[in-house]
């Protein structure tokens, strides 16, 4: 009997694969349908922005409610226009992602992509010369930013790390202050990194000696270090 449940398992995956391609090709013909009008979004009325905005999530919910999009649009009529796949950094929509993407189709204006990359210079960063984020009366730059490592987990393979804030205090919105934070991270990092290796974030005040702190620029290379040494 056991044998048989594995044959019915097979077949139970075998059969969502076909009903998951099934809908991936939905999708995707439909974006390969529209693909000019969605390009040409810009361009649009407001009220047709609204419509295309509302027909691309709710084609793509049919595929996966969780998954959110961007459209990044070139500053130049040469470059291609970008679809970005999202899961909302939510680990377990991850797979769904990568799969959507790996089946796009090839199509000269578009380029796909899956996840929020990292979008920041690092160059920029380290000189200072980075732009500063505004969050409702929140004014910050990442080259301002420093932390600390809290704990590591080494089941989970994720990080706890303490945020130290030029302008923080206990006053503060705190959750304006930990969007804000996620945010940066996420351009730092890129959704995927950010989701599969930091576990919790706490904010602090930035001290007057920061000597010992890390430059929040550095986190990615720090991730990358305790990854390579713990190979537990």
């Amino acid at each position: 009997s056991n044998c048989f449940a594995n044959i019915a398992k097979t077949l139970c995956s075998l059969r969502l694969n076909k009903q998951t391609m099934r809908k991936i090709n939905t999708f995707w013909n439909w974006f390969q349908d529209n693909n000019q009008t969605i390009k040409n979004f810009i361009n649009e009325t407001p009220k047709s922005q609204k419509q295309i905005s509302h027909w691309i999530k709710h084609r793509l919910g049919f595929y996966s409610k969780e998954l959110d999009y961007m459209i990044i649009f070139p500053k130049k009529p040469t470059e291609k226009t970008e679809l970005i796949i999202t899961a909302n950094g939510n680990p377990e929509y991850f797979t769904r992602v990568t799969e959507l993407i790996k089946h796009a189709p090839v199509l000269k204006h578009w380029k796909f992509t899956a996840f929020i990359q990292p979008t920041v210079h690092i160059e920029k960063i380290m000189d200072g010369l980075d732009e500063p984020y505004v969050f409702q009366e929140i004014t910050i730059k990442t080259s301002e930013i420093k932390f600390l490592p809290l704990a590591y987990d080494e089941k989970t393979k994720k990080l706890n790390i303490i945020v130290y804030l030029k302008n923080y205090n206990i006053h503060c919105d705190t959750k304006t202050w930990k969007q804000a934070i996620y945010i940066i991270m996420q351009d730092l990092l890129g959704e995927k990194s950010l989701y599969q290796n930091i576990n919790f974030v706490q904010l602090a005040c930035l001290p007057t000696n920061t000597e010992e702190l890390i430059e929040l620029y550095d986190l990615q290379f720090y991730i990358d270090t305790i990854n390579k040494n713990d190979v537990s």
